[in-house]
């Protein structure tokens, strides 16, 4: 059926045919329902707390990228620290230190002058100083001496003054063996290190107050009225010291040479009872009488029979050596009758010795050795008086003479055992008929 609308019109519809009514059922009385039981919670899933667990550290972790980066940045620029802190010391700052005066010992290592230089606070890193002199090949420049240098300095300025400011003045002094203390006063005169004898010798004497007691030696020197406390240990040698020094300096540097010659004499020293004053004594009378490394022992051997022998014809136990009794011959160096301590106290002049000072010198009058030692003798001495000829001493040599100078055997030795056997050497010598 077609339908026609007309407009503004609601189109209608025929109405639906209506079912007959039916009378409404009774309400049924509704059923009590049982409680639904209470459903447990399920467990959430293992994959879950797992997944939970790992992704709590992925939301804490730091990034490892950012965290080398950082680490990266970091040491580049602790890096460029000290790297900058290095320039600045190899190129040298603005504010200098104060001028001091540094001395580089002759013989110094590259190594030892860069650690010399930290401890003196010029520099701050020896290791770099001594690669940089390495490498710049400017090692053999490098000069011994007193050097004027402050902190802060360039590597460059550092090395250009010890390379060629000028070291100070020195000069060579020989000491020979067997020199008494005059004689070595008399030396550093010549030599224009000190202005007179006096001098020398109240320094060395400690009479001007000068103190050497760092030096065990000297503590045990005695106070027995000898003529020099430091005859004997002025030790003899070749030195080469500076030249502008005052008198304490060069008394010092033989003081200190003998100290350090005789150190590994103690122990023997201790070991035989005795002392080094009397090793000392001893060896000075060896030096006068031999001074030759093939009869030192043996002379040395022949005097400690006359001061230690149970003979009774050496019961006064006298050294009996010319060297400072009685004189021979005008050449002969004789400690109280000729020689430069003679003629400091005017004894020739004078044309006798004091009797006090024979009463503590006179080896043919007095038992035992002298009150002290009548030069400064050298090592071998020393040693030789320490430790005498052990066959020498054994057989029971006294006596010994040398060859006249005007014959064949000049400077030859002669031993004897006893007086009749040294006369007829002092006759194959040519000092008797």
């Amino acid at each position: 059926m077609k339908i026609s609308r007309t407009s503004g019109e609601t189109p209608q519809t025929a109405p639906a045919p209506q079912p007959k009514a039916q009378p409404a059922p009774a309400p049924k009385k509704p059923k009590a329902e049982a409680p639904k039981p209470r459903r447990k919670p399920k467990p959430e899933p293992e994959y879950e707390e797992e997944d939970d667990e790992e992704e709590e550290p992925h939301r804490r972790r730091f990034p490892v990228g950012c965290l080398v980066v950082i680490i990266i940045l970091a040491l580049l620029g602790f890096g460029a620290y000290k790297g900058l802190q290095f320039y600045n010391e190899v190129d040298g700052g603005t504010d200098l230190g104060t001028e001091q005066t540094v001395t580089i010992a002759q013989g110094s290592s590259v190594s030892s002058i860069a650690t010399q230089l930290k401890d003196e606070g010029i520099i701050e890193h020896d290791w770099l100083f001594k690669q940089y002199v390495k490498y710049s090949g400017k090692a053999d420049g490098i000069q011994y001496g007193d050097f004027a240098l402050r902190s802060g300095m360039s590597y460059n300025d550092i090395i250009k003054t010890i390379s060629e400011v000028v070291r100070r003045a020195t000069t060579n002094i020989t000491i020979p063996e067997g020199t008494t203390a005059v004689g070595v006063a008399q030396i550093f005169v010549d030599a224009g290190l000190v202005d007179d004898v006096d001098t020398f010798l109240s320094c060395a004497n400690g009479t001007d107050g000068s103190d050497f007691s760092q030096y065990d030696f000297w503590n045990q020197i005695p106070d027995n009225g000898r003529l020099m406390k430091c005859e004997g240990y002025l030790y003899p040698e070749t030195y080469n010291v500076y030249a502008d020094e005052d008198v304490y300096y060069y008394v010092d540097t033989l003081y200190s040479e003998f100290a350090n010659k005789t150190a590994a004499l103690a122990d023997t020293i201790a070991a035989k009872g005795t002392t080094i004053d009397d090793v000392v004594n001893l060896a000075s009378f060896i030096q006068e009488e031999a001074g030759l490394a093939s009869e030192d022992a043996k002379v040395s051997a022949c005097f400690h029979n006359r001061l230690e022998s149970d003979d009774p014809l050496w019961s006064t136990h006298m050294l009996q050596s010319n060297a400072c009794s009685y004189i021979t011959q005008d050449v002969e160096n004789n400690y109280l009758w000729n020689s430069p301590t003679a003629e400091y106290y005017g004894w020739p002049e004078q044309g006798a010795i004091p009797e006090d000072v024979l009463a503590l010198y006179d080896t043919y009058a007095i038992s035992g050795l002298p009150a002290g030692p009548i030069s400064n003798p050298g090592y071998a001495a020393i040693e030789a008086a320490l430790n005498p000829d052990q066959e020498y001493l054994d057989e029971g040599y006294y006596f010994f003479v040398t060859g006249h100078p005007d014959t064949d055997v000049a400077g030859q030795y002669f031993y004897a055992k006893t007086a009749d056997e040294h006369y007829q050497n002092c006759v194959k010598a040519g000092w008797a008929n």
